[in-house]
């Protein structure tokens, strides 16, 4: 795994003109978010700008020294601790073990990339008919075992562990989910 894929839009080589980010910023731990554009859009506002005095915009609380601290700790951890190297292998192994789940009548399609997946559940696997009832008789049921995940789109199982994860998590992952299906489809 490339280093430089800390975005998707790296892995899928985009170029974006315009890019946001907020929640890793700090790790979720302080309220902060950014924002960047590209040499050409930076130039586009500053000419006028630098006419008018200057380019004014911004929040009462944008850019508190605290918020801003975690923030740059937060991503020296992440150079530090080569945490994106590590999400894109653990992540190549955790789209192998959901593939797994592909086995069941009741997953229509798995989708996703490294450490980022989601199940779609449906009622008839050849005609994808999309069974939000199951997908949350599911999704509680792994609440139930011990697994926290979310339901999407209705029909969406949405898993989204932390890059921290090890090899031994994502199995726990994967084991538990296959569990609370089988669980979900014998008391049908």
């Amino acid at each position: 795994m490339n280093p430089k894929l800390n975005f998707a839009s790296r892995a899928f080589d985009i170029d974006a003109d315009m890019m946001t980010f907020a929640k890793a910023l700090s790790s979720s731990y302080l309220p902060i978010s950014a924002a960047s554009v590209s040499a050409n859009i930076h130039e586009t506002i500053r000419e006028p700008a630098s006419k008018v005095g200057a380019f004014a915009h911004g929040y009462t609380y944008s850019g508190h020294p605290v918020c801003a601290a975690v923030a740059l700790k937060t991503l020296q951890i992440y150079e530090r601790d080569q945490l994106f190297i590590h999400a894109g292998q653990l992540g190549c192994y955790f789209q192998q073990r959901l593939n797994e789940l592909i086995k069941f009548e009741c997953v229509g399609e798995i989708r996703g990339m490294g450490l980022i997946a989601g199940l779609e559940i449906v009622s008839d696997k050849a005609n994808k008919t999309a069974c939000a009832e199951l997908a949350a008789n599911i999704a509680a049921r792994c609440l139930e075992n011990g697994l926290i995940l979310r339901q999407v789109y209705g029909n969406t199982l949405a898993l989204c562990p932390p890059l921290i994860i090890n090899k031994s998590q994502a199995d726990e992952i994967v084991d538990k989910l296959t569990l609370s299906i089988e669980q979900t489809l014998i008391h049908r």
